[in-house]
């Protein structure tokens, strides 16, 4: 065997010698092959989800099954989501590089976009076992960037994927940029701290932080800070990135949110909701307003509704007395109104219910409906108004994508004309809104239409009216029920019935949560005084009823972060507000079981 070895040595030199001859035609030398490096960032998942982002929150880490190390990708398809993660890396212009990964599960993809040449992706069918998927691609002669990703499909189970990487020629990325300067604060308000800064040379975006905490990465500029609390003094700084990191921060800039004026509506620490039927007669029976115990601080009066979807023009009509026997006059109504006042109590207009249909189209629109609704509140000495708008009520238009920043005309027309109600009744004017889950926690993954269509555009639908308005906003309490699975901020689906999904939906709200999975697009916490949970009073008043035991150990985990089960909050929130439920009149048919709850556990 030794023998040959000279002459194998002999004939690669030749082979090699006449190949360098060709024009042409080089050889890669070992020094060369030695500069192409792995450019994806956290491949094998050790560092969580760190340089991924996953389409509608759809991705988590775990630690079994896993490839290599300790952790590896879960991503779970579910509806029109295929469960992409995917992460955007820096390249050179016309290069090779080679994509590789080991994935588990049915129909899993890996791939690149962007190349700049023909974009390419492999999959496997079934891999039951870890399974290696590869594939190549050239840049192009531009380009220098790509992203890479895997995702499942549609309707199967959970996939794993993990030691993914991108092999090919480095980039250098030079240095982080400078510290920027001139950051100033502009516009205040009880909840947002608007800032501004000066552009750094090399930055391809900026993080703002607050009280040394990031908040937020944009690409501009500025940057509008939300989800602040009222007249509290905070510290903001700015650093500027590129892809070879992060600067120094730049000095603080420090802004004193004023008072505001959603919370100054003289409501007690906490209070207890219900809806009266006052338009309306069911099996619950007809109650009089002036029969309202006093435990209820807040009564809704159910519903104004329009005189047809489109016309704004919202009418109050009074259950006539065929309907119920037992209904009292207008001026005994109007009396009881007054004495509930006396008492320290609000009572509310409340738009829209299961059957009153509101889209706010054109501005006319709008415009009639400032003026009905300010006939009623002030025909009857009402203390503000509750937007309990649900079905096909708000909708988002396909290019609508951003909840700060609505187009659509039924969901800028009702921002326009509830601030304009604010504004023309003052700070003591009491706004509530009673959305459904759908229209809200369901923002967490799905927004709108989506990003490439096919979604009920009616997902999430409230965020922008509810962000629009936070700073004037008294009470959300969003439909604890009749909802189906939603998912939470454990990545979780919770179901209605028990105690989990009140604190799940409620955790969100307090929390804040990124919008369709985008962790730049962050609904921004609500205040626990403006929060209040909204449950069934009986199994007749709607599905998703939970027991007094159930009840107590929601406000325990959610105001003592105690008994809370498997879920895990991420606060605690003594100062939540309260209760609310429907109904006042399904309550006292259930013998005031809510109400007795409510009272045992605030006092």
């Amino acid at each position: 065997m030794d023998r040959v070895r000279p002459r194998t040595r002999s004939l690669l030199a030749a082979l090699t010698a006449a190949l360098l001859a060709v024009p042409g035609i080089t050889v890669l030398s070992t020094a060369a092959r030695a500069a192409d490096a792995d450019l994806a960032r956290n491949g094998g998942f050790e560092s969580g989800l760190d340089g991924w982002s996953c389409t509608a929150n759809s991705g988590a880490t775990v630690n079994s099954p896993v490839h290599g190390g300790t952790s590896a990708l879960q991503a779970t398809p579910a509806g029109s989501d295929n469960a992409q993660c995917a992460q955007t890396v820096t390249v050179k212009p016309d290069s090779q590089y080679t994509l590789s990964g080991y994935v588990r599960g049915s129909y899993v993809y890996l791939g690149a976009g962007g190349t700049g040449t023909t974009d390419v992706s492999t999959w496997t069918q079934s891999a039951p076992a870890w399974q290696q998927l590869s594939t190549t691609f050239r840049t192009g002669a531009a380009t220098t960037k790509v992203t890479i990703y895997t995702h499942g499909w549609y309707g199967t189970g959970a996939y794993y994927a993990d030691d993914i990487s991108l092999t090919g020629p480095g980039v250098d990325p030079g240095r982080p940029p400078a510290a920027p300067t001139g950051l100033k604060a502009g516009t205040v308000t009880s909840s947002t701290v608007a800032l501004s800064w000066t552009a750094v040379t090399g930055a391809t975006g900026y993080a703002v932080y607050r009280n040394g905490v990031k908040d937020r990465t944009v690409s501009g500029t500025s940057a509008t800070v939300t989800g602040l609390t009222p007249s509290t003094a905070y510290g903001f700084q700015v650093t500027a990135v590129n892809d070879a990191g992060e600067s120094a921060k730049s000095a603080t800039v420090t802004a004193t949110t004023t008072a505001g004026s959603g919370g100054s509506t003289d409501l007690p620490a906490h209070a207890l909701v219900g809806y009266l039927h006052t338009t309306f007669a069911n099996g619950s029976g007809y109650t009089r307003l002036a029969d309202v115990p006093d435990s209820w601080d807040v009564i809704d009066l159910a519903f104004g509704e329009p005189t047809t979807v489109t016309s704004g023009d919202i009418r109050f009509n009074r259950c006539p007395v065929t309907e119920c026997p037992n209904v009292e006059s207008d001026a005994d109504f109007k009396a009881a109104v007054r004495a509930k006042q006396a008492a320290g109590k609000k009572v509310l207009i409340s738009i829209g219910g299961q059957n009153g249909q509101v889209q706010l189209t054109t501005t006319a629109a709008r415009d009639t409906f400032v003026s009905s609704v300010s006939r009623i509140i002030d025909d009857y000495g009402l203390d503000g108004l509750d937007i309990d708008f649900e079905g096909h009520s708000l909708s988002l238009n396909a290019n609508d994508t951003d909840f700060k920043n609505p187009t659509t005309p039924v969901v800028v027309n009702l921002i326009s004309a509830l601030k304009t109600l604010k504004a023309r009744y003052g700070a003591k004017f009491v706004l509530s809104m009673a959305p459904e889950t759908f229209f809200v926690q369901l923002g967490y993954q799905y927004y709108g239409t989506g990003k490439w269509g096919g979604q009920d555009p009616r997902c999430g639908a409230y965020l922008p009216v509810i962000h629009a308005l936070r700073d004037d906003l008294t009470l959300l309490h969003v439909q604890d029920y009749n909802s189906g699975p939603i998912m939470g901020l454990d990545n979780q689906y919770h179901s209605m019935g028990g105690a989990d999904f009140h604190i799940a939906m409620t955790d969100m709200l307090l929390t804040g949560f990124p919008v369709a999975g985008d962790a730049n697009n962050v609904f921004p916490p609500l205040r626990p005084d403006q929060v209040a949970i909204g449950m069934p009073a009986s199994t007749n008043a709607g599905n998703g009823y939970v027991s007094p035991s159930e009840v107590t150990k929601t406000l325990d985990c959610l105001t003592k972060r105690s008994n809370c089960g498997s879920y895990a909050t991420h606060g605690s929130w003594p100062a939540l507000r309260g209760l609310m439920t429907w109904s006042v009149n399904w309550d006292r048919f259930a013998n005031w079981e809510f109400q007795k709850t409510f009272d045992a556990y605030f006092g």
